[in-house]
C-alpha cells in the first residue's frame, strides 16, 4: 500500500467531523519538482527560439553593433547618416525613462543598432539560402571540383561557421522546386522505355503528350501556387495520402524494423540492456529538446532539414475512420511496457531527475518478476493496432473513450515510446544462415500483439539482451530513426557501460515507486474485434518470407576500385539478379532523400534504366567481351548516379506526378495518363540504409560494432522488398522480403541471385574477393 500512496499527492475521507486531508509531502515534492522542470524546459525553448531566430547572429554580435554605434557617436562620427537623430526626434517626450538627452540618445542608438543587426541577419540568411540553392557541386566528378564550386563552398562555410543548433538552418533552406511538366514527362517516358514494347510505348507516349498539352498546364498552375504558399509542396500531401489515409494494416505494409549490433553483445541481461538503452534515449530526447544535436551536413557543408526529428518522441498515430492523425505531445515522463500479455506504466523521472540506468534496470526487472496474469482481453489488445485502421478506429470510439479503458489507453498513447519485453531470444549466428532472418521476422511483426504499432517506435528487448526497433513510418523516414539509434548504441557501449556481471553501473534506489499496472475492462464484443484484428495481422505476418544475410566477400572499399558509387553498384546488381530470378525487368523503386530542401522527405529513383537493362542483357547473353561489359556497366552506373542526384535536387519524377494527380482529383479533372502512372506496381522496392550519421566511435578501430540495418515488407504482392546496408569497407547486409502466397517470388532464391550478381560484376573488374 505504501507504493500506492506515493502515486497521489493527497487523499481525503469524509468523517463526522468533516473532510480530513492527509497530505503526502513526498508526492507534493515530486509535483513541485516536476513543475520546476517543466518551467525550465519552457525557458530553454524560449531561449533556443531566440537564438535560432537570430542565427547566424547572436546576442554578442548585437552588443558589438551597439558598442560600435555608441563609440562612433562619442568620436563625433555619425555612421547612421542622421537616422539616430531622426529616431531621437520621433521618441515621445515626457517624464518617462528617456527624459534626459543622454538617455534618449542611447535609446536611439540602440534602436538603430538593432535595426542594422536585424538587416544584417536577414541579408546573411537570404545569401545562405541563395548559396544552398546551388546544386552543381553534386554533378561534378570526384576530384574534379570546379573553381566556382570551391568558392561556393568557402562562402557556405563562412556563413555557417558559428556553431549551429539543430534547427538553426531551417529558415535558410531553399524550398523544393516544382519541376517543369515537359521535363517530368520526358524523364518518365525515358524510365518506362525499357519496360514496354514498341506498341505499348507508343500508346503511353500519346497519353503523355495529350496530358502535357491539355490537362497539365492547369494542374501545374495550382501546384506552383501551392509551392509559393506552403513550406513544401509535397510533404503534407505525402504524409496524409500515402500514410495517414491508408486503411491497410500497419504491420508488414508500413512499419519497418531496425536491428541491433549483431557481431558483439554488451550484456545478456535483458533488464540491464534495456535500462542503458532507455536512459540513452531520454538523453537524446533532452538534447533534441535543447537543440544541442548538430544538424546533419552533406559533405560536411550543406545542412539537411531536421524537421522530421520534432515528432520522434511522445508521438502516436491515432486511428480514424477515413484518415488517421499524428498526436504529438511536447513532453512525456513515462514509457509504456508490454510483457507476457500485461501493460505497465514506468516513470522515467524521480521529480526532475532522470532515472539512472541502474534504476531503470530495477524497474524493468520488477516487471519481469511480476507473476500476475493478464486481465480478460488484455493479452492480445495491441492486435488492434496491427489490424485494419477503420476497425481499430471504431473499436477505439466504442470501447476506449471513457472510464478505465480510456485512462489506460492514454497512458500508452501519451508515453514517450513503447517497450516490448519479449520472452524469445533471437540473435545472429554467422554459422546459422537462418538466424538473421528469424531475428528480422521477430522485429518486423513479432506475434502481432506484442508491439504497439501506432507508437512512433517500439523498443523490443529480447530475453538474451538483444534489441531492435519497430518503427511507424508516417512521422519520419528511416535516416531519422537511424540517427537516434546510432547515438543510443554508441552511448550504451562507449559511455554508459556495464559491470563485470553485466548489470548497469551504480546502485539502484529500492524506494522508487514500482511500475504501475494498467487496468482494463474489455467486454466480450471488444474481445471479438481484437481477435478479428489479430487474425488479419497474423495472416499478413505468416505470408511474409524474409531472407536476411551478410555478404562477406567484399564491401564499399573494393567496390570503389571499380570507379563507381557503391549504391549504383548494388542497384545494377539488383537488376541483374531480378532478371535472372524472373526473366524480365520491372518498375524499380529506390528511395532517395530531398532533405536539402525545407521539410523535404523522399523522392523515387527509377533504377531500371535503358542503360542498366542493356548491361544485364549483355551479361545474360554471355557472348560479349569483358571490355564491352565494363563499358556498359559504367554507362549504367553513370546514368544511375545522375538520376539519384536529380532526385535529390528536386528534379525527380514521381512526387511531381503524385501532386499533379492530387490536384486533378481536387478539381474533378480526369487524366488517363496520371491514373495509369499512379496504378503501376513497384515489383522491386529498394532502399539503402544510412549509417555513420554520428561519429560515436571509430569504425576502423571497432570493426565488429556493426548494426545489420533493417528491413520492410514487400510493396507488391508479387514483388520483392530489398533493404541493404553497405556496412563499412568489407561487408554488406541484405534484407529481402516477399510473400509465400506468390508463386513467382522466393526471397531466398532472389538473395542467392543477388550474391551471384555482385560476384559476377566484381569479376568484370577483377576485384579480388575474400573467401565467402
Amino acid at each position: 500500500m505504501a507504493e500506492a500512496h506515493q502515486a497521489v499527492a493527497f487523499q481525503f475521507t469524509v468523517t463526522p467531523d468533516g473532510v480530513d486531508f492527509r497530505l503526502s509531502r513526498e508526492a507534493l515534492k515530486h509535483i513541485y519538482l516536476s513543475g520546476i522542470n517543466s518551467w525550465k524546459k519552457r525557458l530553454i525553448r524560449i531561449k533556443n527560439g531566440i537564438l535560432r531566430g537570430v542565427y547566424p547572429g547572436s546576442p554578442t554580435s548585437w552588443l558589438v553593433v551597439v558598442m560600435a554605434t555608441v563609440g562612433s557617436s562619442y568620436c563625433k562620427v555619425d555612421i547612421s547618416m542622421g537616422l539616430v537623430c531622426y529616431i531621437q526626434r520621433c521618441l515621445p517626450e515626457g517624464c518617462g525613462p528617456y527624459q534626459t538627452p543622454q538617455t534618449r540618445a542611447l535609446l536611439s542608438m540602440a534602436i538603430f543598432s538593432t535595426g542594422i543587426w536585424m538587416m544584417g541577419i536577414f541579408f546573411f540568411r537570404q545569401t545562405l539560402k541563395l548559396l544552398l540553392s546551388y546544386h552543381g557541386w553534386m554533378f561534378e566528378m570526384h576530384g574534379q571540383t570546379s573553381h566556382f564550386t570551391k568558392v561556393w563552398a568557402i562562402c557556405v562555410r563562412l556563413l555557417s561557421s558559428r556553431r549551429p543548433m539543430l534547427y538553426s538552418f531551417q529558415t535558410s533552406l531553399p524550398k523544393l522546386p516544382v519541376p517543369s511538366v515537359p521535363a517530368t514527362i520526358q524523364r518518365y517516358l525515358e524510365s518506362v522505355r525499357p519496360l514496354l514494347d514498341d506498341a505499348e510505348y507508343c500508346r503511353m507516349e500519346t497519353l503523355a503528350k495529350d496530358f502535357q498539352e491539355k490537362t497539365a498546364p492547369r494542374l501545374q498552375k495550382y501546384l506552383v501556387l501551392k509551392s509559393w504558399w506552403a513550406t513544401n509542396y509535397v510533404s503534407d500531401w505525402w504524409e496524409e495520402y500515402v500514410y495517414l489515409r491508408s486503411r491497410a494494416p500497419l504491420v508488414v505494409n508500413s512499419n519497418y524494423y531496425v536491428m541491433d549490433f549483431v557481431l558483439i553483445q554488451n550484456t545478456n541481461i535483458q533488464a540491464a540492456r534495456l535500462g542503458n538503452i532507455v536512459h540513452a534515449m531520454i538523453m537524446y530526447r533532452r538534447k533534441l529538446d535543447r537543440e544541442e544535436i548538430k544538424p546533419v551536413m552533406a559533405q560536411g557543408i550543406v545542412p539537411m532539414c531536421s524537421y522530421q526529428m520534432e515528432r520522434m518522441f511522445n508521438t502516436t498515430r491515432i486511428p480514424g475512420k477515413e484518415s488517421d492523425l499524428l498526436q504529438h505531445l511536447s513532453d512525456s515522463r513515462h514509457v509504456a511496457v508490454y510483457h507476457k500479455g500485461r501493460f505497465f506504466k514506468v516513470w522515467l523521472y524521480e521529480g526532475s531527475q532522470l532515472l539512472k540506468p541502474c534504476d531503470l534496470e530495477m524497474q524493468f526487472q520488477r516487471i519481469l518478476d511480476d507473476p500476475s496474469p493478464p486481465q480478460p482481453g488484455e493479452e492480445k489488445l495491441a492486435a488492434l493496432t496491427a489490424g485494419g485502421r477503420a476497425e481499430w478506429a471504431q473499436a477505439r470510439q466504442a470501447f476506449f473513450s471513457s472510464g478505465k479503458n480510456k485512462a489506460a489507453l492514454d497512458a500508452i498513447e501519451r508515453a514517450a515510446f513503447f517497450v516490448a519485453l519479449d520472452e524469445e531470444s533471437p540473435h545472429y549466428d554467422p554459422e546459422d544462415e537462418a538466424s538473421l532472418s528469424l531475428y528480422g521476422k521477430a522485429l518486423l511483426h513479432g506475434n502481432c500483439y506484442n508491439r504497439w504499432f501506432d507508437k512512433s517506435f517500439t523498443i523490443i528487448a529480447f530475453k538474451n539482451g538483444q534489441l531492435g526497433l519497430n518503427t511507424e513510418h508516417a512521422w519520419a523516414d528511416a535516416p531519422i530513426i537511424g540517427h537516434l539509434w546510432e547515438f543510443v548504441l554508441g552511448t550504451d557501449t562507449f559511455h554508459l557501460g556495464y559491470t563485470e556481471t553485466g548489470h548497469c553501473l551504480g546502485k539502484p534506489n529500492p524506494m522508487l515507486m514500482a511500475p504501475q499496472r494498467l487496468q482494463w475492462d474489455i467486454p466480450e464484443q471488444c474481445r471479438a474485434i481484437i481477435e478479428s484484428s489479430y487474425q488479419v495481422a497474423k495472416a499478413l505476418a505468416d505470408d511474409v518470407e524474409l531472407y536476411c544475410f551478410q555478404f562477406l566477400p567484399f564491401g564499399k572499399g573494393l567496390i570503389k576500385k571499380c570507379r563507381t558509387s557503391p549504391d549504383a553498384f548494388v542497384q545494377i546488381a539488383l537488376q541483374l539478379a531480378h532478371f535472372r530470378d524472373r526473366g524480365k525487368f520491372c518498375l524499380t523503386y529506390e528511395a532517395s532523400m530531398t532533405r536539402m530542401f525545407r521539410e523535404g522527405r523522399t523522392e523515387t529513383v527509377r533504377s531500371c534504366t535503358s542503360e542498366s537493362t542493356a548491361f544485364v542483357q549483355a551479361m545474360v547473353e554471355g557472348s560479349h567481351m569483358k571490355a564491352d561489359l565494363q563499358d556498359l556497366f559504367r554507362k549504367a552506373s553513370k546514368k544511375h548516379q545522375n538520376m539519384y542526384r536529380l532526385a535529390m535536387t528536386g528534379c525527380g519524377i514521381d512526387r511531381h506526378l503524385f501532386c499533379l494527380y492530387l490536384v486533378s482529383k481536387y478539381l474533378g479533372v480526369s487524366s488517363p495518363f496520371l491514373a495509369e502512372v499512379l496504378s503501376e506496381p513497384w515489383r522491386l522496392s529498394t532502399s539503402q540504409i544510412a549509417q555513420f550519421q554520428i561519429r560515436m566511435f571509430d569504425p576502423d578501430k571497432y570493426p565488429k560494432h556493426l548494426g545489420a540495418g533493417g528491413g520492410f515488407g514487400p510493396v507488391a504482392d508479387d514483388g520483392y522488398g530489398v533493404s541493404y546496408m553497405i556496412a563499412g569497407e568489407n561487408t554488406i547486409f541484405f534484407h529481402i522480403s516477399s510473400k509465400f502466397s506468390s508463386s513467382e517470388t522466393n526471397a531466398q532464391r532472389f538473395g542467392n541471385h543477388i550474391r551471384q550478381a555482385l560476384l559476377d560484376i566484381a569479376d568484370l573488374f577483377q576485384v579480388p574477393k575474400a573467401d565467402s
